[in-house]
């Protein structure tokens, strides 16, 4: 059997693959899962690929399974262990780190200003696979990243740096990392090129292929490209393409995925006129957060002091805690365990979107008060996403998102409203579908389609979607002025087959010789045989 593409997706713990048939056509087939246990801790990833290939054929009653192509996501090796260091905490700094979770990175530590001794000791600590440096506006403040870049060079850890600071400072950061550093340099567009203006996108993009570059050579994972013949990119940041491929399709949206260890949260939305007028600080379109405290396995017992054992237990009357705890393992198995999680994935959900989003605040000064919106604003949102295992699998996990409009109680917080629908993805791909979107556009859409069984607007209504009001009306006008024409010209080939002839703007049956000369005897053109016996 020959599929034409896998893409696997290889996590900490498990390594799945997702098989694809006809991705080039208009109907597209999500065909067959399989998974296994991740082997990059035994020294080679390959054994992990192959025995979840080995599930998939097991399960589809085929002895073999060949592909064209095999495209990957990962978070094995530690993921992207990133750390961030700009200028200002709020401004580039904050720029930086948007750049780096959007991408999927996993960071473990961010600075403002000069780094101290003890930062460079946290960094040495950390062995971080990227490092992002920032700092200062274009043309604007030059010494702080110049300074960091030395003292990070001055490390020797070998690992690859992304500059994304003031552009005059390129050339002194090519002197810096030169070959003699052991560290490759990205140098990429400012994050923050001037002020209030987050440019965050670019980053991203080098972030991606920094991953890719390293994670070929990490331990476990250097002979991946025995196997994976396409793209491999963060397994997070797989799901914020597919979050960002969403938008396209059908608008401002927000992604939650409830993970056993994490909730990652991805936004990808325009923030409403109103907020926009009242907002402290800028923020990107495309955002992502992580709750490394809400899990609902590894950090279960975090989300439970969250919301007290008191309360839990009201929430679950007839649930034996101590029992289920000590007994749930990963999965949840029974009625009470079903319920136990549920409760856990809603705290998830409702915290999450809470720290994602931003509110609105009231500020009180010598001109009395003022308000002002701090954060994500998330009101026009139209859909909501569930991914992950919790909000795929669980019973109750539509009305579990639907609680998130209810928490807002106070109407301060820039919630999604009530009115933004539900979507859930059922085959749990998309991971799979944003590393496949970066080939196969058209396809992972309509497998997009199939997952959150709903039916996308045409790719006409999506161009034309968004379109400024004038530039709609504009495009509307000239349609109706090449209509017309269309109409005109069509009118005008009729009059001529029945015999008629345009004159000066006017049509008139075609004259007869002797009607021609009588025209020009009396230097008057005949308009009609009625105008000439009235003359």
């Amino acid at each position: 059997m020959k599929v034409d593409v896998l893409v696997a997706e290889i996590g900490s713990t498990t390594t799945v693959v997702n098989a694809f048939q006809d991705i080039n056509t208009d109907h597209p087939v999500f065909w067959a899962q399989g998974q296994a246990p991740t082997s990059v801790m035994d020294g080679d990833v390959r054994i992990g690929l192959q025995g979840a290939i080995d599930d998939l054929c097991q399960k589809m009653g085929i002895e073999s399974l060949e592909y064209n192509e095999m495209l990957a996501t990962s978070s094995a090796a530690g993921g992207l262990k990133m750390t961030v260091h700009g200028l200002v905490y709020d401004m580039t700094a904050k720029a930086a780190k948007e750049a780096a979770l959007g991408a999927g990175g996993i960071i473990h530590y961010i600075t403002a200003g000069r780094l101290r001794r003890t930062d460079l000791q946290k960094i040495k600590d950390i062995r971080p696979n990227l490092i992002l440096i920032a700092g200062g506006v274009d043309f604007g403040e030059r010494d702080t990243a110049i300074y960091n870049a030395e003292m990070i060079r001055s490390l020797n850890l070998g690992v690859p740096v992304i500059y994304a600071g003031n552009v005059e400072n390129q050339d002194e950061m090519k002197l810096i990392f030169d070959e003699e550093s052991g560290s490759r340099l990205y140098l990429v567009e400012n994050v923050y090129p001037k002020i209030d203006d987050l440019n965050v996108e670019p980053a991203r993009e080098v972030i991606q292929g920094a991953f890719e570059d390293h994670i070929i050579h990490a331990p476990g994972m250097e002979h991946v490209r025995d196997m994976v013949n396409g793209p491999i990119i963060p397994t997070p940041g797989a799901v914020m393409e597919c979050t960002k491929l969403l938008n396209d399709c059908i608008g401002d949206v927000v992604t939650i995925d409830v993970g056993g260890a994490t909730t990652d949260v991805h936004s990808v939305c325009e923030e409403s006129d109103l907020v926009a007028r009242i907002m402290t600080s800028p923020e990107p379109k495309a955002k992502r957060t992580v709750e490394g405290d809400l899990g609902v396995y590894v950090n279960q017992k975090n989300i439970v002091e969250i919301i007290g054992r008191e309360e839990l237990e009201e929430d679950l009357p007839g649930v034996d805690l101590d029992k289920v705890m000590a007994e749930y393992k990963a999965i949840p198995k029974n009625d009470q365990e079903r319920a136990y999680v549920e409760r856990l994935t809603k705290e998830a959900v409702i915290r999450s979107v809470e720290r994602h989003a931003g509110q609105i605040r009231y500020i009180y000064g010598p001109s009395g008060r003022s308000t002002v919106a701090e954060g994500k604003d998330l009101t026009q949102v139209k859909y909501i996403i569930g991914t992950g295992g919790a909000l795929t699998r669980l019973p109750h996990r539509v009305e579990i998102m639907e609680e998130i409009a209810k928490h807002n109680e106070t109407g301060l917080l820039l919630f999604p409203s009530e009115s933004a629908q539900i979507l859930v993805d059922n085959d749990y791909i998309m991971a799979s579908l944003g590393v496949l979107s970066r080939k196969y556009r058209e396809g992972a859409i309509r497998l997009l389609e199939q997952s959150l069984n709903f039916k996308f607007p045409s790719e006409e209504e999506r161009a034309n979607r968004g379109k400024p009001a004038y530039l709609a009306e504009l495009e509307r006008l000239e349609a109706e002025r090449l209509e017309k024409e269309r109409i005109e010209e069509e009118h005008r080939k009729h009059l001529e087959e029945e015999g008629w002839e345009c004159v000066d703007g006017q049509y008139r049956k075609k004259l007869t010789e002797e009607e021609k000369q009588l025209e020009e005897a009396d230097d008057r053109p005949v308009k009609c045989a009625f105008e000439r016996e009235r003359c």
